[in-house]
């Protein structure tokens, strides 16, 4: 599991590289580690995804 702080520095290290495109990837590696059994790992992508989506603003789509 990723600490908090480790969260937030992965979601905007990824909003600053792919833009909103983050939140897809972020999504993307959930469902993949999903899909190898890494229910851990899926929730951690999931903790970012939510992250990035916060980070983004009210008035992005």
């Amino acid at each position: 599991m990723i600490a908090e702080t480790q969260i937030h520095v992965i979601a905007r290290q990824m909003l600053q590289k792919h833009g909103l495109q983050a939140i897809a990837q972020a999504a993307q590696n959930a469902v993949a580690c999903e899909s190898k059994g890494e229910a851990e790992e899926a929730r951690d992508w999931r903790h970012i995804e939510d992250a990035i989506k916060m980070m983004r603003g009210p008035h992005q789509g």
